[in-house]
C-alpha cells in the first residue's frame, strides 16, 4: 500500500465555495477590526479658565479610551453659548456661571438630565509682583492707571468683578481706568506684561502664574456664586460618547486634577 507522501497522485484543491467562505470570514474580521479601531471626535466649548485642567483631564481619559480624540474651543463663556446658539457643531459645553447655560436650556439646546454643577472658583484682585496696592480700595490710587476686566457683556469673570466693585462702591469711580478682555485669560495677560496695573480673574488663573501676586480675595457675598455647570448639546453628533465623558469628569481622577489647578469639586 503506497503511503499519501510517495504518492503521485494530485492534492485535492478546496472546494471553491470553501475558498469564498474563507475569504468573506476574513473581510468581515477586517471590517470588524476598522469598525473597531474608528475614531470618536468630540468638541468641547469650554470657559477659558478651565483650560489647563480639561487638557490634562483628556489626556488621562484617552489612556483608557484610546479611540476618543478631542477638538476644544475655549473662550468666553456668553460667547461660546451664542455660538452653540447660532448652530455651532459642539458636543459638550462647560460655563464658567449659570446664565449662559440656563440661556441654552430654555432654548432646549441642551440634552436633558446632563447638566451638573462641576466646580466652583474664587474671584481674585492681581497686581505685578512689584505693585504696592494692598487691597480693593488701593484701586483708586493715582498709580494704578489701568484696570483689567472681563467684559461683563459675555465674560462671566468680568460680571463677578462688576459685582464685587459695585458693593465696594468703586464702579462708578474707577470706570475710566477699565481695560476690557475677551476672556479672563487675557485678562491675566495684560497683568503679566504690564499692560495693566491690576486685574480681577479667578484663582485659578493666578495660580497658574508665576508672574502676578494676588492682592486680594472678593468676599463670596460679593457676587454671584461661581459655579461651572457641564452638559452635552442638544444635537450632538456622538451623545453617547460624550455622555460618558461628562460622568467621567466627575470621577475621583478627574476631579484630583480640578483640584490641581485650584478648583472647588461643586456639591452634588
Amino acid at each position: 500500500m503506497r503511503s499519501r507522501e510517495n504518492s503521485n497522485e494530485p492534492e485535492k484543491k478546496r472546494p471553491s465555495w470553501v475558498c469564498s467562505a474563507l475569504s468573506v470570514a476574513v473581510c468581515a474580521a477586517l471590517v470588524c477590526g476598522s469598525h473597531g479601531s474608528a475614531q470618536t471626535k468630540l468638541t468641547l466649548s469650554a470657559a477659558a479658565s478651565v483650560k489647563d485642567g480639561i487638557a490634562e483631564i483628556e489626556d488621562a481619559y484617552k489612556h483608557t479610551h484610546v479611540n476618543v480624540e478631542f477638538t476644544n474651543n475655549f473662550g468666553s463663556s456668553g460667547t461660546l453659548a451664542a455660538q452653540i446658539d447660532q448652530g455651532a457643531p459642539v458636543d459638550i459645553f462647560i460655563a464658567a456661571a449659570a446664565k449662559p447655560m440656563d440661556d441654552l436650556e430654555a432654548k432646549g439646546l441642551i440634552v436633558a438630565g446632563t447638566r451638573r454643577n462641576l466646580l466652583q472658583n474664587t474671584l481674585v484682585l492681581i497686581a505685578p509682583l512689584d505693585s504696592r496696592i494692598r487691597d480693593f480700595q488701593g484701586l483708586k490710587d493715582k498709580s494704578i492707571r489701568l484696570i483689567a476686566l472681563g467684559d461683563p457683556a459675555s465674560v462671566p469673570a468680568g460680571q463677578y468683578g462688576k459685582q464685587t466693585l459695585l458693593s465696594f462702591h468703586l464702579w462708578e469711580q474707577l470706570s475710566a481706568k477699565f481695560v476690557l478682555g475677551k476672556d479672563v485669560r487675557q485678562v491675566l495677560t495684560y497683568v503679566e506684561t504690564g499692560n495693566a496695573d491690576a486685574g480681577l480673574v479667578y484663582a485659578t488663573d493666578a495660580q497658574g502664574s508665576g508672574k502676578v501676586r494676588v492682592v486680594a480675595t472678593a468676599p463670596e457675598s460679593a457676587h454671584d456664586p461661581i459655579v461651572y455647570p457641564v452638559a452635552v448639546v442638544k444635537g450632538s453628533r456622538n451623545e453617547e460618547a460624550s455622555r460618558r465623558f461628562v460622568e467621567f469628569l466627575g470621577t475621583p481622577i478627574a476631579q484630583a486634577i480640578f483640584v490641581k489647578h485650584g478648583f472647588t469639586i461643586a456639591a452634588p
